[in-house]
């Protein structure tokens, strides 16, 4: 499973865990990703796709097709 946000492009980081002795060892930062089903009510039917959480409040607030034309994106495009 790709751990990447359809609409906000948001993918893992990598960074260090620092010690306290200062000895650094790789981190992945992974974003919280999550498979949801969407419904649009202007197409009457469900879409499934994989968002953040910070998109999936977006859409909670603005609704998918409202955010999807703010981000530049068409349905299309993240299904």
């Amino acid at each position: 499973m790709s751990r990447v946000c359809k609409l906000t492009g948001k993918r893992p980081l990598k960074g260090n865990k620092v010690a306290h002795s200062n000895k650094k060892t790789n981190k992945h930062y992974m974003p919280n990703i999550v498979k949801k089903r969407i419904y649009v009510p202007e197409l009457k039917r469900f879409v499934r796709l994989k968002l953040s959480a910070r998109a999936l409040k977006s859409i909670t607030r603005k609704g998918l097709l409202p955010y999807l034309k703010k981000q530049g994106l068409t349905l299309k495009d993240v299904t």
